[in-house]
């Protein structure tokens, strides 16, 4: 079953969550609803892509008011395609939602276990892991690409949640909308790159040096790997590349926007 509801032409949720914990805010938004211009339309959240920086700000007013969390409580990273992990303090509230310039600087997973905090990070056919850990209280939100998923940020941000105090048998996981297998060719060189262990699962070869990988699945079978049950991991079917209600960088030749993760508790 889908875990990921279109609630809006905005946004989609994360629906079982926020059922089980109604002071749960967790979704993704969509391309529709917003007022930035091609090639970013319409509702481009990404500061960082040369959209008018006017429009990026009253899309993510919009979302605010949709969503009921305050733009000056989200917190946004730079986003390079690594593995740092920041742990989010009332201190950082506002960082990154009005300019790019003040995002936490080199970072790609977010976590922390305070409330009136919106984790956000950006995307545009990488995957989105959400985590949420339903006993201790804690939360994160980490940004996969290619690069950032083979060196396994998604068991980084569960051995950082577990650093600081979160169960990793109450931890749950979602894996939002991203590129599909079927839409994600790459070459020999992104191939190597690989854990060996999970090679065969998330590949299927197309020539001598081109092969179709699911991001997804990889990030799915890393976090099985770090110890998250089965049971606990909840994985979209929704494909940026093919769906309309998704930006897409790959589909779109990298002049597109960017669709906001987010997960906070009030």
């Amino acid at each position: 079953m889908e875990p990921f509801i279109q609630v809006h032409s905005s946004f989609v949720e994360l629906n079982t969550w926020q059922k089980a914990d109604s002071q749960l805010v967790v979704g993704f938004s969509t391309r529709h609803g917003g007022v930035s211009k091609a090639p970013f339309d319409t509702f481009n959240l990404g500061l960082h892509v040369n959209d008018n920086q006017q429009d990026v700000v009253t899309n993510k007013n919009k979302l605010s008011q949709l969503i009921d969390y305050p733009l000056d409580h989200w917190v946004m990273a730079e986003q390079t395609h690594g593995t740092n992990i920041h742990l989010v303090t009332a201190a950082d509230k506002g960082k990154g939602a009005f300019q790019y310039e003040t995002s936490i600087q080199d970072t790609d997973g977010l976590i922390t276990k305070e409330k009136n905090i919106l984790l956000t990070a950006m995307f545009a056919d990488c995957v989105p892991l959400y985590f949420w850990d339903q006993k201790t209280g804690w939360i994160g939100i980490a940004h996969a690409g290619w690069k950032g998923t083979v060196k396994q940020i998604a068991g980084k941000m569960v051995q950082a949640l577990k650093d600081n105090g979160a169960n990793v048998d109450s931890l749950y996981v979602g894996i939002g909308p991203s590129i599909s297998q079927g839409n994600y060719e790459i070459n020999d060189f992104v191939f190597n790159h690989i854990p060996i262990e999970f090679r065969e699962q998330v590949t299927e070869k197309v020539s001598d040096k081109n092969y179709l990988l699911n991001l997804s699945s990889l990030n799915y079978y890393i976090l099985v790997k770090h110890g998250i049950h089965l049971e606990n991991i909840y994985q979209t079917n929704f494909c940026t590349y093919s769906n309309p209600l998704f930006f897409s960088h790959r589909y779109e030749n990298g002049q597109t926007g960017r669709m906001l993760g987010y997960i906070g508790k009030r």
